[in-house]
């Protein structure tokens, strides 16, 4: 018996990490479709536990991305050094009360970062350094660029945009001291000649509310944007977790049919059998 559910278990996991739809496994397994039907309901009635060395990773990212036409959301924390996912959780949002009791489980499980890479809610920042206190946190510098040269626009008319895009198009292209210096400098140059007038004034337009939104992006992330260059190991970004999100979309887009209980046993499974 151990012997065949570790065959069928084969087949389960193809389910869960390839995307295999019904038709397919069919097909290259040999067993009926009510079988394979049997074999998913059976192993998806026994989530995995975490089991996971917690301990081991000190450098993290944190993102979260929506499902279901956002509906519902997932959270994903990662260890970009290793490349691997450390612990996921569907169901919940970035920021909100459950994030925070699931985040304290895992310090109570062992979970003790050095940094933690975000995207930049506040909400996430606060709750981390509640859980986590004295923690680095790193913004994603790649967050910061897409979301800044959004807010100025492809092609800006006005001085003043034109000046703020430039120095956000250099943002993931600091990599030494000596850059992030420049890149400072340039920061400064433009908020004594811009920044503080256009903080001021009481402008209420689209384009210009997006400017102001721009300004402020820089003026809260600095503090937090080159902790990277102290230690090489912190990630400057979160593309590790992004991709990994899209892998499970891409997965999960074979399986929308499932009900309430067995869509949060599939992401147990998910994240407990594809880390990398």
């Amino acid at each position: 018996m151990p012997a065949k559910r570790d065959r069928q278990r084969v087949w389960f996991e193809r389910w869960i990490c390839e995307g295999y739809s019904m038709r397919q496994l069919v097909a290259q397994s040999g067993y009926c479709r009510s079988t394979i039907q049997r074999i998913i309901s059976y192993w998806l009635s026994r989530p995995p536990r975490l089991s996971c060395e917690l301990q081991v990773s000190k450098y993290l990212a944190v993102d979260g991305s929506y499902l279901l036409a956002r509906k519902t959301a997932v959270v994903g924390i990662a260890d970009p050094v290793a490349k691997c996912l450390v612990e996921g959780r569907y169901g919940i949002k970035e920021g909100e009360r459950r994030m925070y009791d699931w985040c304290l489980k895992l310090r109570k499980t062992g979970l003790m970062p050095k940094s933690i890479t975000i995207d930049g809610l506040k909400q996430v920042q606060t709750l981390l350094e509640a859980v986590w206190p004295g923690v680095i946190i790193q913004r994603c510098l790649v967050h910061i660029q897409r979301q800044g040269l959004a807010w100025c626009r492809r092609d800006p008319h006005k001085a003043a945009v034109k000046h703020l895009r430039k120095i956000f198009e250099t943002v993931t292209h600091i990599n030494t001291i000596e850059e992030r210096n420049q890149f400072i400098s340039k920061w400064q140059e433009w908020e004594e000649r811009f920044g503080k007038p256009i903080a001021s004034r009481p402008g209420r337009g689209r384009v210009f509310s997006d400017v102001k939104r721009a300004r402020s992006l820089v003026h809260y992330a600095l503090p937090n944007m080159f902790h990277y260059l102290d230690d090489p190991k912190i990630p400057n970004n979160t593309n590790w977790l992004e991709g990994y999100f899209s892998r499970l979309k891409s997965h999960y887009r074979q399986h929308r049919g499932l009900s309430g209980e067995n869509r949060i046993n599939y992401f147990a499974w998910y994240f407990y059998l594809c880390r990398k």
